[in-house]
């Protein structure tokens, strides 16, 4: 008798390895696949002046003189639309992207904020994740932290930096006398990534916005991005985090500069501790600007 659990499990494990589309063996490119279709969208379906098209393939009739058979249109033949924008477009300017703009921008508070990222349907990672993670900490805070995206423990818990990374990162606030009741702590992206690999454009471009309105919110004096997707996104920026961090940048709020500092992630030092003598340096320079700040 098969076991339930047991099917629950394999399906959890292959989801957790990246598993949750059958799709080929290789990535597919929509953005360019959906480019190429209406280069190739008037040829398709154009008839010759026998009737037949240009793929047609003559049927066993044709002989008799009856009308061809027309071959099944290919796959990448087919008019197709993309609801997300092509990699070289700026974040934001997808469909999904829009759509999320005008919601985040109508939620006047945290409560209503959540609430939209909730119902917000335009990011598929929505359909793989278990929870959707908004965030954790004090919303009084003046420190805000940005993380890439949730992990496993994350997704399972609703709760930004609550693994092994997080327990490092509340380690590493505790060296310099913060702790989560003083900070507030989000993510790039609501929604965990299958099988833990990078977020797409497309993926941030969909989520972006509530980011941004998150941000505004909150208000905070001082921002840290936590790894390369958040700095890279944050900064509109293309350097990796090792050559972004360790240095003051600056983020607009509705308008108002506010100083933000990249960071390694936390994961990032677990698996290379010796980059843990940067990040310690990049923790004195937080600590240093928020005694500059006069924040409590």
């Amino acid at each position: 008798m098969i076991d339930v659990c047991d099917i629950l499990d394999a399906l959890r494990w292959h989801a957790d390895i990246g598993c949750d589309e059958a799709i080929g063996d290789e990535p597919t490119d929509w953005a360019a696949l959906t480019a190429r279709t209406v280069a190739r969208a008037p040829a398709v379906g154009a008839a010759t002046a026998g009737g037949a098209t240009s793929g047609s393939v003559p049927g066993p009739n044709a002989a008799r003189g009856s009308a061809p058979t027309r071959a099944p249109t290919p796959a990448a033949a087919r008019p197709a639309t993309t609801l997300f924008a092509s990699p070289d477009q700026p974040l934001g300017a997808s469909e999904a992207g829009i759509q999320a703009r005008a919601r985040a921008g109508d939620a006047q508070t945290l409560e209503a904020l959540e609430t939209a990222l909730r119902s917000f349907d335009g990011c598929p990672l929505k359909a793989t994740a278990m929870n959707t993670v908004f965030a954790d900490g004090n919303p009084q805070a003046r420190v805000m932290l940005i993380g890439e995206a949730p992990g496993e423990d994350e997704d399972r818990q609703g709760k930004p930096f609550v693994g092994v990374s997080g327990k490092l990162l509340d380690r590493m606030l505790a060296q310099i006398g913060l702790d989560r009741s003083a900070v507030y702590i989000s993510n790039i992206l609501p929604w965990r990534p299958p099988g833990n690999r990078s977020p797409t454009q497309a993926e941030i471009a969909a989520c972006l916005p509530f980011l941004e309105r998150h941000v505004e919110l909150v208000q905070p004096k001082l921002l840290v991005a936590l790894g390369g997707v958040s700095a890279k996104t944050l900064l509109n920026r293309a350097e990796g985090i090792t050559r972004l961090r360790g240095q003051w940048r600056t983020y607009e709020v509705a308008g108002t500069p506010v100083p933000l500092m990249p960071m390694l992630h936390p994961a990032y030092l677990l698996r290379n501790p010796i980059a843990k003598r940067e990040a310690w340096r990049d923790m004195l320079a937080l600590q240093q600007k928020v005694a500059e700040e006069g924040i409590k």
